[in-house]
């Protein structure tokens, strides 16, 4: 399979929770990730390791992208006997990867263990867009909350884009104090809580926008200074309310990254 040609910014669709795994599901953000490829037929990738490759999610995956504009695929690292591509062969040929939630220690010790990590590194940096949810959102950030050992525990991730999230902040409230305390003590960089069916948007290593799938959900941005955190609630944009590409940014998104970014 030739590897597409690619000239976009390095994307990532970070999401709280929600999409085609979870019930009643959320067709707008599974649009939103073959959107965000830029293709009229994307190629999609999905990775289901931190749950163990189930059958059960890559039925879902098949049942939603199979009936859409795009090539969808599945990435396997558990059943992998007798394929002769090599992981970045596979990752490289693909507009888009996805990966599903579980696991985010199980996760990223198998990644590493078969060196996808870096694969995966060079797809986002070549313009492959990286999404996911759950684990698979707080995979790319320095950290994460994570459920891995049961109770809540602070998680470091793979860092290709700075600070922290931590996911399912309505749906799984207990996650939430103790990443706050994590972020709070620095045990964790400052970074987002995101609700179920919120996606956040990172064009680069910067927040682009914050979309949902759901009336009534939101992010919130959190710092240390001091000691103290800051909070800083960032209220989404909703899916299905216009063109994405023409809508501007919010103005607390707007304010918040003029703060961090001078811009």
């Amino acid at each position: 399979m030739t590897p597409p040609t690619r000239e976009r910014t390095p994307t990532i669709l970070a999401m709280g929770g929600g999409g085609f795994t979870s019930q009643p599901g959320d067709p707008a953000l599974d649009e939103l990730v073959l959107e965000l490829s830029g293709r009229r037929e994307p190629r999609i990738l999905f990775l289901p390791t931190a749950s163990g490759d189930p059958n059960e999610q890559i039925a879902s995956f098949h049942a939603t992208y199979g009936n859409r504009a795009a090539l969808a695929t599945v990435l396997s690292l558990f059943r992998r006997h007798g394929d002769p591509r090599t992981l970045r062969e596979i990752v490289l040929a693909h507009d888009v990867v996805y990966v599903g939630g579980g696991s985010m220690r199980n996760l990223l010790a198998i990644w590493v263990a078969h060196g996808l990590d870096v694969v995966l590194r060079e797809a986002w940096e070549k313009g492959v867009v990286l999404a996911g949810l759950s684990a698979g959102a707080m995979c790319w950030f320095e950290g994460g909350c994570t459920k891995s050992f049961g109770p809540p525990d602070a998680n470091p991730g793979l860092g290709f884009l700075p600070g922290s999230l931590t996911v399912h902040a309505d749906g799984e409230p207990e996650r939430l104090p103790v990443w706050l305390e994590a972020v709070r003590t620095g045990e964790l960089p400052g970074g987002w809580a995101a609700d179920d069916g919120v996606g956040l948007v990172f064009e680069g290593t910067e927040l682009a926008r914050v979309v949902s799938a759901r009336p009534g959900t939101a992010a919130v941005r959190v710092d240390a200074v001091g000691g103290e955190l800051v909070r800083t609630r960032l209220d989404p944009e909703l899916l299905g309310a216009g063109p994405l590409a023409t809508r501007p940014l919010p103005d607390d998104i707007r304010e918040w990254r003029r703060t961090r970014y001078g811009r």
